[in-house]
């Protein structure tokens, strides 16, 4: 007895210590593959800042440039724009920034139609650049130009203004130009409108002022300064008005070693110590007000811009002078002053 429950004990330890048998597995599970995560993508590129370019030539005059320059980078970063400024700009720049949002172009036309074509996202303005045509996204500034007549009217008022005798002024203009005439005109009405007849009381002249020369059309530039010597040499002109397109830097600097005044229509390609002033549209003051119209994508317009005195020397045409002549600009403006005649 003592032997078979012993035996029995041994059987029952024996089975307790064998293997469980594996459970059947399902044939379809064991055909699935298991899964695996999907690889991460990478970071998506991010699209630059929208871009601002300023276009001006190297040869611009330097404080003019430094203007543009500062108030294109105050507008771009208030506007949170990048800004870039060139000196050239082709079609193969505009490929590589493909946020470009506004152009802002200085003479002279670097292709502006192809350009503007090459980047239709963006809003070209032409500031002051000749024959360019407004439409699509391409505005143009100052493309109706300022009447030469009014330039004129106020050139002969400050020159008389600022001259010590107020009489001996001068203009220096285009033969056979359209505006010659008119400018002449303007020009006596704005020197009379200061000091009436202008006639030099107790002191005798041989000459009638104001005093003009023209200068031919296939005249060298090198040749512009024996036409001035018969204003400065022969008919002692103090104050002189030069014609657009006639302010050549040889010329400009003649002038200014013989100390005569100069009145002109462009900035001088360097400071002058006997520049007056500049009667130009204020194509800054403009470029800054058409900004909001470029910045919300209102193309194909044409903005204002207004005359106005740049350039101004101070120690001859003074702050007092200035608000003589603001007024009558205004007046002018305004249409109370005949231009073309006797006021």
């Amino acid at each position: 007895m003592r032997n078979t429950l012993l035996i029995i004990l041994i059987i029952s330890l024996l089975t307790a210590c064998a293997p469980a048998t594996p459970a059947e597995q399902n044939p379809a599970e064991a055909a699935e593959p298991t899964a695996t995560s999907r690889p991460t993508e990478g970071p998506t590129p991010t699209m630059p800042s929208p871009l601002a370019i300023l276009v001006i030539p190297a040869d611009l005059n330097e404080d003019t440039s430094k203007a543009y320059q500062a108030a294109v980078y105050d507008l771009a970063q208030a506007a949170g724009l990048r800004f870039q400024v060139r000196n050239t700009l082709s079609v193969e720049d505009l490929a590589l920034e493909p946020n470009l949002k506004i152009v802002v172009i200085l003479p002279p036309d670097p292709g502006i139609a192809t350009l503007a074509a090459a980047a239709p996202q963006a809003q070209f303005l032409a500031v002051n650049v000749p024959e360019i045509t407004p439409g699509g996204n391409v505005s143009v500034l100052g493309g109706e130009g300022i009447r030469a007549d009014q330039q004129a009217f106020m050139a002969g008022y400050i020159a008389s203004l600022v001259t010590e005798d107020f009489f001996q002024v001068g203009a220096i203009l285009k033969k056979d130009s359209p505006e010659s005439l008119p400018i002449q005109a303007s020009f006596g009405t704005g020197r009379t409108f200061y000091c009436g007849l202008c006639r030099p009381i107790g002191r005798y002249t041989p000459f009638e002022y104001p005093a003009y020369i023209e200068i031919p059309g296939d005249a060298k530039v090198s040749e512009y300064t024996a036409y001035a010597d018969v204003l400065v040499l022969q008919k002692k002109v103090s104050t002189i008005f030069i014609q657009s397109g006639l302010d050549s830097p040889d010329l400009l600097e003649y002038l200014n070693i013989t100390g005569v005044l100069m009145i002109g229509t462009k900035t001088p390609h360097k400071p002058l110590n006997a520049w007056v002033v500049t009667l130009q549209p204020n194509y800054l003051e403009a470029t800054i007000s058409a900004w909001p119209s470029l910045l919300e994508g209102k193309g194909g317009q044409t903005f204002p811009a207004p005359l106005t005195f740049t350039d101004i020397n101070e120690e001859l045409f003074t702050p007092g002078k200035q608000r003589l002549a603001e007024e009558v600009m205004r007046q002018m403006f305004e249409g109370y002053i005949d231009i073309d005649g006797i006021p």
